[in-house]
């Protein structure tokens, strides 16, 4: 479930979905007011699709110790116009388990407050975690600040969660992940800033068995007061819970109008999910599943949902056929310099068109078997890669049937349309990024629609399709 956070610093970060709702308005200190500071609360959130029993993940712990904000989009590391939302965390770091237990089903973390923010409009915030060498002070992780658990070790040790540039830089969440484009502050104003640490689309794991962040982070301002989103996914026959395991998530389109997904979260045995707290703006919810037996489910799209909406139940429709298990769908993502290999990480999602709105829209299409909306991979050198190029094998279990598709209706029980029938066809949408940082490569996003033998890619039940080669150039 997504857990909320408030007020206009950051929320703290890790494995690694969302929406910011940050800071505005062009540069730096121009629309400042020096009188009648406004007051900022900053909480965390984390929605949890990869948490225990269903999820690789027990505990996921990061040591926040402090939360910036600045004026300006394109402020860098060192920029002056950096102001601390959280001044105590400095000298008492915060150790969180992003799959923590909510004690109020919206807030993971309170991070802190600040009293004396000037008025304007902010567009960048950043996280920054403690170096994995920093002394904690009841330490959950043992002998390093930041840590996974694992659900499969029954003795729950702790590995290290490796970290970028994250202790010395901090972790970005630009504008683009900012609900609004920006967080604006009046003067004497009090304002309450969530970010939401999407923890499960965060976490890479590399080849040597090593976890290491790549952080999703959205924020935004948000209401103490009917900021949530929730309903219960049921099978469409019978009316009750699908069981297994069932992944919704929230989704708005992007600048090239793809649904991206801004916060995921898994069902629970009742069917029932929440998000909380959501920031203000207009969602499509998307959910797809695969039951204790492998049946599994096409995904449901329901548009035009908003925070305060109680959706009621969501049905879900079972692959029609003798063969109902999942599809799969598999691939190699490239990344080069353009003469020599690199590593980069990717991040890949599964995308079917639908009609939403009478608009056709590329949706993400949740991977309800691998407990996740996305799957995260790292380039490394490999016999198999190209000359002068890392490479990754990636497998995508996907739903093979469409999507059923509705607006969203304030009945208490959504009635989508039925799939429709015809071929099951899928586009493979790769993003790559630094690892552990910003979108990287030219261009950062590639897709493909084609198999390696140039035919549609087509899914059908039980079997897998390989999809063409994705090669990502101009990395650094």
């Amino acid at each position: 479930m997504s857990r909320s956070a408030l007020s206009c610093t950051i929320v703290t970060a890790l494995i690694l979905s969302a929406a910011v709702y940050l800071a505005s308005c062009g540069s730096t200190g121009s629309n400042m007011n020096s009188s009648s500071p406004a007051t900022v609360n900053v909480a965390l959130s984390d929605p949890a699709t990869c948490s225990a029993p269903q999820g690789p993940f027990s505990h996921i712990y990061v040591t926040i110790t402090d939360v910036q904000i600045n004026a300006s989009a394109s402020a860098g590391d060192n920029d002056p116009g950096w102001v601390d939302l959280t001044p105590s965390l400095q000298q008492n770091p915060q150790q969180v388990d992003l799959l923590g237990q909510a004690n109020n089903q919206c807030f993971l973390a309170m991070l802190g407050s600040t009293t004396a923010l000037q008025p304007g409009s902010y567009q960048q915030i950043r996280i920054v975690l403690a170096n994995n060498s920093a002394s904690v002070t009841n330490n959950l992780c043992g002998g390093t600040a930041n840590c996974v658990m694992l659900t499969a070790d029954q003795t729950g040790a702790a590995q290290p969660l490796l970290l970028s540039g994250e202790s010395q830089t901090g972790i970005k969440i630009p504008s683009g992940q900012i609900a609004g484009g920006q967080f604006t502050v009046a003067a004497g104003q009090t304002e309450d800033l969530d970010i939401d640490f999407d923890a499960c689309a965060s976490i890479v794991t590399q080849g040597n068995g090593q976890f290491r962040l790549k952080p999703v982070l959205h924020a935004g301002e948000v209401s103490l007061t009917s900021s949530s989103i929730n309903g219960k996914i049921v099978d469409s026959v019978t009316g009750q819970a699908v069981g297994g395991t069932t992944v919704v998530a929230l989704e708005q389109k992007d600048n090239a109008g793809v649904d991206r997904v801004i916060m995921e979260t898994v069902t629970d045995s009742t069917g029932a999910f929440i998000f909380c707290p959501v920031t203000a703006g207009t969602y499509d919810l998307v959910a797809a599943a695969v039951n204790g037996t492998q049946v599994t489910y096409g995904a449901t799209i329901i548009a035009g949902v908003q925070p305060g909406n109680a959706l009621g139940t969501v049905p879900l429709v079972a692959q029609a056929g003798s063969n109902q298990s999942p599809a799969s769908i598999t691939g190699q993502v490239t990344s080069s310099t353009g003469s020599a290999p690199i590593a980069v990480d990717i991040s890949l999602s599964a995308l079917q068109s639908a009609s939403v709105n009478s608009v056709t829209v590329p949706v993400t299409i949740p991977l309800a078997a691998q407990s996740a909306a996305a799957a995260n991979v790292t380039t490394a050198p490999a016999g198999t890669c190209a000359a002068n190029t890392d490479c990754v094998s990636y497998t995508l279990s996907v739903p093979a049937a469409n999507p059923s598709v509705g607006s969203f209706s304030t009945s208490g029980t959504q009635s989508p349309a039925a799939p429709p029938a015809g071929p099951v066809n899928y586009t493979v949408d790769a993003r790559a990024f630094v690892p552990g940082g910003p979108l990287d490569c030219t261009p950062s996003d590639l897709q493909t629609s084609s198999t390696v033998t140039n035919a549609a890619l087509t899914v059908t039940a039980g079997n897998s399709v390989t999809a063409a080669t994705l090669a990502f150039s101009g990395c650094q």
